[in-house]
């Protein structure tokens, strides 16, 4: 009867090892342990001892450096940790940490708990236990000191288990993913009013760390924000000035433009997509809408504009920017009343063209996954790349248009477009720029533009132009490609498009 009434007693612990230290959990928290990830975001704003972030099986994980928790000079990660994934009420945390321990079944004699007193903030170190008649000590964690810890991101188990079963089932969406750092984020395609490269940029008067300066866009001045300073990035992971953009993002009446180190892709996407990274007791952390982690991407932070906007330094910067040049600012709202506008993408092949946004799916790189070639397939046809499972007919542009191939690719991308149940990819030399166009700006080509005769230049099938207004060398006329038309030709040529 004794032995009996002993067991309930005993409680299990799994042990793990750090730097010279022996720290233990209740077994019941720990849902595995795993090697640590080949990418781990980084997650701005956040304190010292979070690491990043990764993806497990459709939840975002917070990996917490354990050993910066107690001293924030501590060592950066290694390749060589492990990472013990712990569950406890519904929340999963990362601890990383050396090596495994070992289970232990532990006596009540065998272990003491801290107490703290009233008002005393508590740490993460719960008791120890005392092992090998003492002469091994192993600390205790408290969980729940663990999940709840200062600016921690906590994620629901319930929802990252539930999500694949909801998957799919909303509306699609697009975004634009951008890199700022070694982050990438993205902006709902509904927020982005164009993407520019960065033109000289005027003095302001409410210039300062944040706002870098301000531009003239369509008549109206639009400041600037230094996004890696809004996330207080490190200053030395900058991109060169060759790749950095300028995101122009309006909602209501506010428009903002925001300087990042280059724009990556356009993402489609599900709500049931977004995976929660709830922050605690952050300045901006509310703008942080969730995490996207797609194949081949990684994981891209996806934004909710509304709350960068709500910002009182973003606020007073638009504001005062309205303030300085309130004639110009009146002329832009009168100016977009009279006209409806659409959002156009430009891509370079040769020469540069605009595309309908609404008629391309998503924009990839080239090396997203490997394009395997079918036998019997026409020059100007790649090969068929594997895209998160749905398979891309890839249409070398140059190839069709009977252009020399392009030395170097690496600026190279590939607009995904869709047709009935078939999806293919028009790969172009780059993409330029995002950017929103009045519908009056739009007009029939010229003639001369349209000659069928022009082997090797796109533009003679091209019936219409937009004008995009600007000073010097930013005025520009553009020829509008209409994929689908493209489709059309290539489905009489070839019978497989056909169907």
């Amino acid at each position: 009867m004794s032995d009996a009434s002993a067991v309930p007693s005993t409680e299990l612990f799994g042990s793990f090892v750090l730097g010279n230290d022996e720290f233990a959990l209740p077994a019941s928290c720990f849902r595995e342990v795993v090697n640590y990830p080949d990418k781990v975001s980084a997650l701005p704003l956040s304190p010292k001892f979070l690491e990043g972030v990764f993806t497990l099986r459709g939840a975002v994980i917070p990996v917490v450096n354990l050993g910066r928790v107690f001293n924030p000079e501590a060592r950066a990660a290694l390749p060589s940790d492990k990472i013990a994934i712990l569950d406890y009420q519904g929340v999963l945390v990362g601890i990383l940490f050396d090596a495994t321990g070992e289970i232990l079944r532990v006596r009540p004699e065998q272990r003491s708990t801290l107490t703290y007193a009233d008002g005393e903030q508590r740490g993460v170190v719960a008791g120890t236990i005392l092992l090998d008649h003492g002469a091994r000590l192993v600390q205790v964690l408290d969980p729940d000191a663990l999940v709840h810890i200062e600016n921690v991101p906590q994620v629901l188990a319930l929802q990252g288990n539930s999500q694949q079963a909801r998957r799919h089932h909303g509306e699609r969406r697009q975004c634009v993913s951008f890199r700022v750092g070694a982050s990438s984020f993205a902006f709902e395609m509904a927020a982005i009013q164009e993407i520019i490269r960065v033109p000289e940029l005027q003095a302001s008067v409410l210039n300062s760390a944040l706002c870098l300066g301000r531009i003239n866009f369509r008549g109206s001045p639009v400041a600037v924000v230094d996004f890696a300073t809004l996330l207080n990035a490190a200053a030395g992971a900058r991109a060169e000035a060759a790749d950095q953009r300028i995101i122009v993002a309006r909602i209501d009446d506010a428009t903002i433009g925001f300087l990042v180190d280059s724009v990556d892709n356009i993402v489609h996407f599900y709500s049931e997509e977004i995976m929660p990274i709830p922050m605690l007791s952050k300045a901006r952390a509310g703008m942080f809408g969730g995490c996207l982690s797609k194949p081949g991407l990684g994981e891209i932070f996806f934004l909710d504009h509304q709350q960068i906007f709500s910002s009182n330094e973003i606020r007073e910067m638009r504001n005062g920017h309205a303030n300085l040049y309130p004639k110009d600012a009146v002329q832009e709202v009168k100016s977009e009343k009279r006209s409806q506008r659409k959002v156009y993408i430009t891509f370079a092949l040769e020469n540069s063209y605009a595309v309908e946004i609404k008629q391309v799916r998503e924009i990839i790189d080239l090396n997203i996954g490997e394009i395997t070639r079918p036998p019997g397939l026409p020059a100007f046809m790649r090969g068929m790349l594997n895209l998160r499972k749905q398979m891309v007919t890839v249409i070398d542009l140059r190839g069709l248009y009977r252009m020399p191939p392009l030395e170097d690719a690496s600026q190279s991308r590939i607009l995904v477009v869709e047709r009935g149940e078939e999806c293919y990819g028009l790969l172009v030399d780059a993409v330029e720029n995002i950017m929103t166009i009045n519908d009056n700006r739009r007009f029939a080509a010229p003639r001369m533009m349209r000659n069928p005769d022009a082997h090797g230049d796109p533009r003679a099938e091209m019936d219409e132009v937009i004008d995009i207004e600007g000073e010097g060398d930013a005025h520009r006329t553009l020829s509008v490609f209409q994929c689908e038309r493209l489709l059309e030709r290539l489905g009489k040529e070839i019978p497989a498009l056909a169907a």
